[in-house]
C-alpha cells in the first residue's frame, strides 16, 4: 500500500477532535485579520531517521528509514484563551525491513515507528491569571524527568493524553498540578492493537517548590486504571529533589534523589506493594558533567514496579531492553558523562556516554550490561544532526542487541 494511503486511516474520532479544535480558530482568524484577535503562528518540525538493529535470536537485522513531518498552528492569548492544533505524517523511505509493530514482519527486530497520518495535539488553554491555567484536549504531557508521565519524544510518534489539566502557581517558586486523562495515544499508532488505551481513568497530582540554596522539590501521586492493560493499573506516591551546589573554582556538585511506593489498583490481577529508589550524584565544570546513578525498581518474583506512561527510552539503556520491568525487579547501576563545547567552530557539539550494569532486586540475578554513546551538533539555528549507538551485552536476560541511529531534524 502506498505510504500516503495512510491518510485514509485517520479515524473518525481524530477527525472530530481536529474539526472541533479548528473551529476555535475561525473567529480568531477573522478577528486577527481585522487586528482585533490573537496572532496565529504556524510551525513545523521535520525529522529524518535511519535506525539499524542487530538482535540475537532473530533471523534478520532491521533497517528503518523514516521521516516525520509535523505541522501545527498556535495562537497568542486572547482574553486568556489560546489553542494549539498539530498534525503529523510518518512515512517510510525505502524497504520495509523492520517490524513496525503493525506490518507483521516478526523476523525483524522492532522499530516502533509505523507509517501513519494523525492528529498529534489539539487543545485549548485558558489562563485568566498568571497564577491559574486550565488546558483540555489532546496534549503531550511531560512531568519532572518523565519517569512516570512523558511524551516519548524519541520515537517518531509522540505519546499523548486526552486530558484535562489544572495548574496553580499560588506563590513564587511553587506550583500545583492536577490532571485527569481518559485516553492514552501510544507511540504504536491507532492501527496497532496496543496503540490506544481507551476508557482510562488516570489521575495525577503534583506539588513542586523551588527552595533557594537547595533545589527543586516535588511530591506526586499517580492513580492509573487502564482497562486495556490491567497489569499496568497502579497507584504511586513519591517525592523527588533535584539541585546543585557551588564547590568553588567553577566546580558544581549535582544531586538527584527520588523515592516512591507503588501498589496495585483497580483490575490489576496481581497484589503488590513495591518501592522505587533513584540516587544520582555528580559533578560539573563548564561544559563537562560526570554522574553516577543507582535506580531500583523493586520486584517480588510475580510482579514488579512499572512505569507504563513514562518516556521509557530515557531510562535503563537506549537499547530498550527494560521497557517492562522484569518480575524479579531491576537494579540499574550506571555512569553518565557528557561534554558540550561552548565556543569555536564546533560550538554546540554535545557528546554523551553511558555505561549500565543491570541486576535483579530479587535473587541478585545478573541481567547484563550496556554501553551507550551519542553526539549531536547544531548545523545552524534550525537544523540539528545526531548520531547514537547502544550495545546491550546479555547475561541472564534478553539477548545481545546492537542499535545505531542517524537523524537530522529541522524546526521552523
Amino acid at each position: 500500500m502506498p505510504e500516503m494511503a495512510y491518510v485514509g486511516n485517520m479515524n473518525q474520532a481524530n477527525i472530530r477532535l481536529a474539526l472541533s479544535a479548528l473551529a476555535l480558530f475561525t473567529p480568531a482568524a477573522a478577528n486577527a485579520a481585522d487586528g482585533d484577535g490573537p496572532a496565529i503562528t504556524p510551525y513545523a518540525d521535520i525529522r529524518y531517521r535511519l535506525e539499524l538493529v542487530d538482535q540475537d535470536g532473530l533471523p534478520e537485522d532491521a533497517t528503518a528509514s523514516t521521516i516525520r513531518v509535523r505541522v501545527g498552528v498556535k495562537t497568542d492569548e486572547f482574553h486568556g484563551f489560546s489553542a494549539v492544533v498539530e498534525g503529523e505524517a510518518i512515512m517510510r523511505l525505502g524497504p520495509r525491513d523492520f517490524n513496525d509493530t503493525v506490518n507483521g514482519k516478526i523476523a525483524f527486530p522492532v522499530v516502533a515507528d509505523p507509517s501513519d497520518v494523525l492528529l498529534n495535539q489539539a487543545y485549548v488553554k485558558w489562563r485568566p491569571d498568571q497564577a491559574f491555567e486550565v488546558t483540555a484536549g489532546r496534549q503531550a504531557v511531560n512531568l519532572d524527568n518523565q519517569r512516570w508521565i512523558g511524551s516519548v519524544g524519541w520515537r517518531q510518534n509522540d505519546q499523548t493524553l486526552d486530558v484535562a489539566r489544572v495548574t496553580l502557581r499560588p506563590v513564587k517558586n511553587a506550583s500545583l498540578d492536577y490532571l485527569y486523562a481518559w485516553r492514552v495515544n501510544r507511540v504504536f499508532g491507532p492501527d496497532s492493537p496496543q496503540g490506544i488505551w481507551h476508557d482510562t481513568e488516570i489521575h495525577g497530582a503534583r506539588a513542586g517548590y523551588a527552595i533557594p540554596g537547595l533545589g527543586a522539590v516535588s511530591a506526586y501521586g499517580y492513580w492509573l486504571d487502564i482497562p486495556a492493560a490491567p497489569a499496568s493499573s497502579s497507584q504511586t506516591i513519591g517525592a523527588r529533589i533535584v539541585g546543585e551546589q557551588a564547590l568553588g573554582k567553577g566546580l558544581r556538585l549535582l544531586y538527584v534523589g527520588e523515592y516512591a511506593r507503588q501498589r496495585d489498583r483497580a483490575a490489576n490481577p496481581l497484589n503488590f506493594a513495591l518501592d522505587y529508589l533513584m540516587l544520582e550524584p555528580g559533578i560539573a565544570h563548564g561544559g563537562l558533567s560526570v554522574k553516577a546513578g543507582y535506580e531500583r525498581l523493586e520486584g517480588n518474583g510475580s510482579a514488579a514496579l512499572q512505569t507504563p506512561l513514562a518516556t521509557l527510552h530515557a531510562f535503563n539503556g537506549w537499547a530498550d531492553k527494560f521497557l517492562v520491568t522484569p518480575a524479579n525487579g531491576l537494579r540499574d547501576l550506571y555512569l553518565d558523562a557528557g561534554y558540550k563545547i561552548g565556543g569555536g567552530p564546533l560550538k554546540g557539539l554535545a557528546l554523551r556516554g553511558m555505561w549500565h550494569d543491570f541486576n535483579s532486586t530479587l535473587g541478585s540475578v545478573n541481567y547484563g550490561s550496556e554501553w551507550d554513546a551519542q553526539a549531536s551538533y547544531p548545523l545552524n539555528k534550525r537544523v540539528t544532526a545526531l548520531v547514537k549507538f547502544a550495545h546491550y551485552d546479555a547475561s541472564a536476560f534478553a539477548t545481545d542487541t546492537t542499535k545505531a541511529w542517524f537523524s537530522i531534524e529541522a524546526k521552523f
